[in-house]
């Protein structure tokens, strides 16, 4: 049993944050000016090493991934294969969009006899590697940022929000190796993470929303403020918090994020929020309702 449990949070794990943090290194690179270069070039190598991570989890979790995540929309949405061609050609970035497809696929849990525990090791390890890297490449960024000695299109408190979700990811793969499976914490942790970041979601649409916007601005702002008393509110639980107010409003904000990622695929919104990012924000969302209902 402790066996099966290593091998299913292992990938499912790697199925949401995996391809997260192959966004991330995207969104980095193409926030980047010629005068950048360097800093792109290696922001493309975890976007491609992470891509080749995400396939090899697609590759080994047929049959072993629960119902609730596949069907949760933190994998994938109805938007992402589109949203992932489209970003493709405005940036010009490559994205294997064969991945999102055959994720789409995935079967739920299923009687396996073969034991694939030394290959989820190897995954776990190969994660680790790629998320030392990828850290370090973020808090180097960041920087520079504040110190002037480089400019980018990432505000910088997207790049420490980033950095934030990976340390998050790097200290589940951590403990999946040490422990065999991801501890549980505490409501009041996992709200604080994940309020934080839905607040922040929200100041950052407000920020990339073109001026014209005006109605959805406002929106964003009110959902920002929102989060934030949330985050007040969860900070100071003296023991654990009841996640109702969080659930509630996540999901309108999910619904939110999901009008707005179709208005931009459809080129009725005008911003500066690529297609695959409006998408990103929207799994996130859902990956942070399923952990408020399994609570």
């Amino acid at each position: 049993m402790q066996t099966e449990r290593y091998i299913t949070e292992s990938l499912e794990l790697h199925l949401f944050f995996g391809r997260i943090m192959k966004e991330h290194s995207l969104f980095l690179k193409a926030g980047f000016t010629p005068a950048g270069a360097s800093f792109a070039a290696r922001a493309d190598f975890f976007r491609n090493e992470f891509e080749k991570l995400l396939d090899r989890t697609v590759f080994l979790s047929s049959g072993l991934i629960s119902e609730k995540v596949l069907c949760s929309g933190e994998l994938v949405t109805e938007f992402t294969a589109d949203a992932e061609g489209q970003t493709q050609r405005l940036t010009g970035i490559p994205i294997n969009q064969g991945i999102t497809c055959r994720t789409q696929k995935l079967s739920g849990c299923e009687c396996r006899k073969a034991d694939i525990r030394c290959q989820i090791k190897s995954l776990n390890q190969a994660a680790l590697r790629l998320l030392c890297g990828l850290i370090a490449l973020k808090e180097e960024i960041l920087d520079k940022v504040l110190h002037c000695q480089m400019f980018t299109m990432n505000y910088p408190l997207l790049i420490e929000h980033i950095l934030r979700e990976a340390k998050l990811y790097q200290k589940y793969v951590q403990m999946l190796e040490a422990d065999g499976c991801i501890s549980a914490q505490s409501m009041k942790e996992t709200e604080c993470f994940w309020n934080q970041i839905m607040m922040e979601h929200a100041l950052f649409i407000r920020g990339l929303l073109d001026p014209a916007e005006e109605e959805l601005i406002g929106s964003a702002n009110q959902f920002a403020g929102n989060y934030a008393a949330l985050l007040k509110a969860s900070r100071t639980a003296q023991d654990k918090t009841i996640p109702g107010d969080a659930l509630t409003e996540t999901r309108k904000f999910r619904d939110f994020k999901a009008a707005g990622t179709k208005g931009i695929a459809c080129c009725q919104i005008r911003s500066l929020i690529l297609p695959l990012l409006a998408d990103h924000v929207l799994r996130e969302a859902n990956h942070y309702i399923r952990l408020l209902e399994d609570c």
